[in-house]
């Protein structure tokens, strides 16, 4: 089950993706956090990483995409995983494209979580977040414990400063800008779904959980 789950910031993608990870068995893997292992681990390639980021220059395609081959390779992968924040460009998108077909994987899918807008900025207004694991918290869908502490790792849960209404428009934005392209990519490849977010978290789960079963 190789997956791509797309939306826009605020959509739930991280929560969603946490438990199709738990569930299924198969990791929830960003670019970011690649990036950041493979430097702290100075493998070849995060050395290479490291240095394009040291001149403050965006981490080529190319990186990226063997990066995500040798995390491929790892044994919990053996039975698929999530990719969070990437591809956001065609070339990255069809870079994956030759990159599976050359490792002979499946293909990925790649699922919308679709909210409106007004509702993403109203999430995000009033959201807090784990300082320590990243989980959301939402006094309407999935209210912090009253004593702040995350339930997932007993880090501090704590208010984002850039969860304010002007940064959540313009980083709504930078994702259309980027992301519409993209979202027509797999469209066009028959390998594009999309689920309404805009239901309570177990809601949402279910209804992925439905369509991953048609994919399965």
């Amino acid at each position: 089950m190789h997956l791509i789950l797309f939306g826009a910031p605020g959509v739930g993608k991280g929560t969603q993706a946490k438990m199709i990870s738990k569930e299924y068995g198969i990791p929830q893997i960003s670019t970011g956090d690649m990036l950041r292992e493979a430097v702290r681990q100075q493998t070849e390639l995060g050395k290479k990483a490291e240095a394009v980021m040291a001149r403050g220059e965006l981490v080529p395609d190319d990186l990226i995409l063997n990066l995500i081959k040798e995390r491929l390779s790892r044994p919990d992968c053996q039975n698929g995983l999530i990719l969070d924040g990437f591809p956001r460009t065609i070339p990255q998108a069809e870079g994956l494209s030759r990159l599976m077909q050359q490792m002979q994987l499946p293909h990925f899918n790649c699922i919308e979580i679709s909210v409106p807008d007004q509702v993403v900025i109203e999430r995000l207004s009033i959201r807090q977040v784990c300082s320590r694991c990243g989980a959301d918290y939402n006094p309407k869908t999935n209210p912090a414990p009253a004593d702040g502490i995350c339930t997932i790792c007993g880090g501090k849960i704590i208010s984002r400063s850039d969860d304010n209404k002007e940064t959540i428009q313009n980083r709504l934005k930078v994702y259309y800008e980027q992301t519409a392209q993209v979202k027509q990519y797999y469209q066009k490849l028959g390998r594009y779904y999309s689920v309404d977010g805009n239901k309570g978290v177990n809601e949402v789960y279910a209804r992925l959980k439905n369509l991953l079963k048609s994919l399965t």
